[in-house]
């Protein structure tokens, strides 16, 4: 979809997972994109080092989940600064957190992207914003050639921690600043007695010594109270000298692939948009890697905002429905910065945190505390502010089996379009009848669930409902129990999230 005077409709300036996640919704909704990196290629960087569930099933729900569970490997154990949870298999169809890369995540979503048409413009750094009533200009530098200007209808900044869109957009991004310095890198460790060593806390601080790969272990120091500068470059007789004075040895250390530096500073942006120009993953929240929240919530946050974004742009949802990114988000983010500022504090290497730790082991192993953190860090707990008393309003659909007149199917198989879904699992005239004014736009399904209960992570077993409305990103805008459906209601929610009643629709064969 092209608009007259621009080049394109939205400029994404980054292309790390958040940025090709959200290109990818993006093409998948019809609309044109650009995305733009500063990196003239992949620095091949391990950096974060899986996903959650909610991310599997987000994938899941366009179906190229296959290619990331080919190259990765499931772990059935998690953590909460270091202590151990328990995953329940019933909550999701992927309950485990996938180790796998960030190289091989950005690369996988790369040649997903190249399938829908769309290529990353490297080399190419936003170095002006200006935005009006009708779109903005983007300037872009690039090596040894003059500067350009892009004329789209929308920025979309997820261009990492130190955003210049963010910058040049005047976002405020408040937070707290950091209480520690953290080494982290890719090397041999000859010496290592062990394959895996996990959390071992010495008199300063913590470090992990984890095998991705035979041959070589991502080492990880941190101590407390000792606050080296951010720009500083980190080199490899620096994590080898920390490790040393946690442990009293370096294993041998040698061959370094990649050493980097992080820290506990927590920030968030105050608005997530501003204008047409929004935020998303790293440009809008950094905060303590603890748990691997980071790259998850990045990729969420762009499926949360790539449907919305499309149907405003196809014109037809009203522009407001954007606000809805940040009255989602930014919450999910703020209680992200409170787990990881939690998690870094019960990590002190004192004995009154050691008292601390202990007590909190002790708490874990119950049921009720195990669920609420395990439903935290895996985003599967989730729940956006949404009208209605069923218990799935605003929170992810479960991807139950499905029976249809064509076969056997999950929910997940119904959003590989990326559209929003009415699944009528009663054969209800009137939900139908209600459908049709939105038929161009929703896809009615008609089935029948093969279970009577599903499990909705931090609820419980619940009654499979009569009916539900599915937004492309797998949230519930609306569901009813047996009985006559509130079409009133139902009216209400179709109209909220994807614009008023147009035309005539169809039923969407399955």
């Amino acid at each position: 979809m092209r608009h007259t005077g621009m080049d394109t409709d939205v400029v994404i300036a980054g292309a790390g997972p958040t940025g090709l996640m959200l290109a990818c919704e993006l093409r998948l909704a019809g609309v044109e994109v650009m995305v733009v990196e500063r990196l003239g290629e992949r620095t091949g960087e391990s950096r974060a080092g899986g996903m959650h569930s909610r991310t599997l099933e987000v994938l899941d729900q366009r179906g190229v989940l296959d290619r990331f569970l080919a190259l990765g490997k499931p772990e059935r154990v998690g953590h909460f600064s270091g202590l151990y949870l328990e995953f329940d298999e019933s909550e999701s169809r992927h309950p485990f957190p996938l180790t796998i890369l960030q190289p091989v995540v950005e690369r996988l979503l790369e040649e997903w992207a190249a399938e829908l048409g769309l290529r990353v413009r490297r080399s190419s750094e936003v170095i002006g914003v200006h935005q009006d009533e009708t779109g903005v200009t983007v300037e872009l530098g690039t090596p040894r050639a003059a500067p350009a200007t892009v004329r789209a209808r929308y920025l979309v900044g997820c261009d990492g921690g130190r955003s210049t869109v963010r910058k040049l957009s005047d976002i405020d991004f408040p937070g707290t600043p950091a209480t520690m310095t953290s080494l982290i890198g890719d090397v041999e460790l000859p010496d290592l007695p062990e394959d895996y060593v996990w959390g071992r806390r010495g008199e300063g601080g913590h470090y992990s010594a984890i095998a991705f790969e035979p041959g070589w272990h991502r080492v990880i120091t941190s101590e407390y109270d000792h606050i080296t500068d951010h720009d500083e470059p980190a080199t490899f007789e620096q994590l080898r000298e920390s490790l040393i004075r946690l442990i009293g040895t370096d294993y041998g250390m040698r061959c370094p692939r990649w050493v980097s530096r992080f820290n506990d500073t927590a920030r968030q942006a105050a608005q997530y948009r501003k204008g047409r120009v929004l935020l998303a993953g790293d440009a809008a929240h950094i905060h303590f890697p603890a748990g691997g929240q980071g790259l998850n919530m990045g990729v969420q946050d762009a499926v949360n905002l790539g449907w919305k974004l499309g149907s405003v742009i196809r014109g037809e949802a009203p522009e407001r429905l954007l606000d809805s990114y940040h009255t989602e988000r930014h919450p999910v983010a703020e209680g992200v910065l409170r787990n990881t500022r939690a998690q870094a504090a019960l990590s002190r290497p004192d004995a009154q945190t050691e008292a601390l730790r202990e007590v909190f082991a002790s708490l874990i192993v119950f049921d009720d505390v195990n669920r609420y953190l395990r439903d935290m860090l895996t985003a599967l707990g989730i729940r956006y502010p949404a009208d209605g008393d069923h218990p799935l309003t605003g929170r992810r659909v479960p991807n139950a089996d499905l029976k249809t007149p064509n076969g056997t199917t999950r929910v997940y198989e119904l959003l590989h379009a990326a559209r929003p879904v009415l699944l009528d699992l009663r054969g209800s005239a009137a939900v139908a009848a209600t459908a049709e004014g939105w038929g161009d736009r929703v896809d009615l399904v008609e089935a029948r669930s093969e279970d009577n209960h599903w499990t909705v992570p931090a609820v419980g077993e619940i009654a499979a409902p009569a009916a539900l409305l599915i937004r492309p990103d797998g949230h519930v805008a609306w569901a009813t129990v047996r009985g006559t459906p509130d079409t009133t209601t139902l009216q209400t929610a179709l109209t909220t999230w994807f614009g008023p009643r147009l035309g005539r629709g169809r039923r969407h064969p399955r």
